[in-house]
């Protein structure tokens, strides 16, 4: 018999395990997203013992493209990928470099290609996030410079997947089309992940941890309000899960504090909770009264 090697042993010693366990802990709910990510530290165990072994074989390739609606966890998730990359020797650093069409395209010719190598010096040995990445595409408009960033971010991701993994971030519809339109650039990207909207349950859930790093506590009223608030918003227009969750808590404790200054005489347990007339007086309350309306930013 050959020469053998413990699999479990290896993903023990990276320490990937812990870095899967703090996505766990940091994330509510998301669990086809952690289990593709798990599969994916598998892929590379498996690979690592390969090389260790002696097993000849090209490096998979890694980059990737996470779909979902804003505050669903694309950039974190992304985050604990590239310390996975990193840990079990896929990439150098470790590092990830988040960007926009902005930070690639230029304004005026001659002025793209500089941007893009740019980020693409600064990403390098460790993982590019693109948020929004179909903004790099507007066929519409004739003196548009994102295709060139497009054709130079292909060749740097064939030619250097080894050093680099770049990660396509944004509306699954959108990246779609994106990526139907630009083929060459999708037949690139191996792992398609979609992050699915948080449940109400799941906000409720995401809400406390919230609250809590806030050093903050519902009072039982106000976690039902909240209850309500969130199965109201969930179906209003810009919804972006986490991102609003934090946004709605955040307002709730400015009306705390107005609250608060006009009882005047207050104690440490008042000044640690949320009532319920803190979350009750969101207009999205009002909008709901008012048969039915919705607005397109609610506070």
């Amino acid at each position: 018999m050959g020469e053998s090697i413990d699999l479990k042993s290896l993903l023990a010693e990276s320490g990937v395990t812990e870095v899967l366990d703090e996505l766990d802990r940091e994330l509510v709910g998301l669990r086809p997203v952690k289990t593709r990510i798990r599969e994916i530290a598998s892929l590379l165990v498996v690979d690592k013992a390969r090389a260790a072994l002696g097993v000849e074989g090209a490096k998979p390739s890694l980059h990737m493209c996470f779909t979902g609606n804003p505050g669903t966890g694309k950039t974190t998730v992304a985050m604990r990928m590239a310390a996975i990359l990193h840990r079990l020797g896929h990439v150098r650093k470790g590092h990830l470099v988040a960007v926009t069409r902005d930070d690639l395209v230029g304004q005026y010719i001659g002025h793209t290609a500089p941007k893009t190598k740019e980020v693409l010096k600064r990403a390098m040995g460790g993982v590019l996030f693109i948020d929004e990445a179909y903004y790099l595409y507007r066929p519409e408009n004739e003196r548009d410079y994102g295709q060139e960033a497009i054709e130079i971010l292909m060749q740097v991701m064939e030619n250097q997947r080894e050093d680099l993994v770049v990660i396509f971030a944004g509306y699954k519809l959108r990246m779609d089309t994106f990526f139907q339109c630009n083929p060459g650039l999708g037949s690139r990207v191996a792992h398609h992940i979609d992050f699915p909207d948080y449940s109400v349950e799941e906000l409720e859930a995401i809400a406390g941890r919230m609250v809590e790093e806030l050093g903050l506590r519902l009072s039982p009223s106000a976690r039902a309000a909240l209850g309500d608030y969130l199965r109201l918003r969930r179906e209003q227009p810009n919804f972006a899960n986490a991102r609003s969750l934090r946004n709605a808590l955040d307002r709730a404790r400015l009306r705390q504090a107005r609250r608060l200054l006009e009882a005047g005489r207050v104690d440490a347990g008042m000044l640690m909770t949320l009532e319920a007339e803190d979350i009750r007086a969101s207009r999205v309350f009002d909008a709901a009264r008012a048969s039915g309306a919705t607005e397109e930013a609610p506070c």
